[in-house]
């Protein structure tokens, strides 16, 4: 099978990217598959009922990062 990669990198106010987060996490909440539109394409991500949930933060002198991981 091919690799699909969606890598992109927004700014965006806390507000915006906590309803994003929000939005995401209602739909795995509601059904088994998420959805993403990138330009003219649409891709569903087929969700298992039990997944792998990492949290990492890192917090230095150039920078902070939270990322949220989900595999399967």
């Amino acid at each position: 099978m091919d690799l699909f990669d969606i890598d992109e990198t927004q700014h965006l106010r806390r507000e915006e990217a906590a309803a994003r987060l929000h939005a995401l996490a209602d739909a795995l909440g509601r059904n088994n598959e998420v959805e993403f539109a990138r330009g003219n394409g649409r891709i569903t991500v087929r969700i298992p009922d039990e997944v792998d949930l990492k949290i990492e933060v890192e917090l230095g002198d150039d920078g902070n990062e939270l990322e949220i991981e989900l595999t399967w």
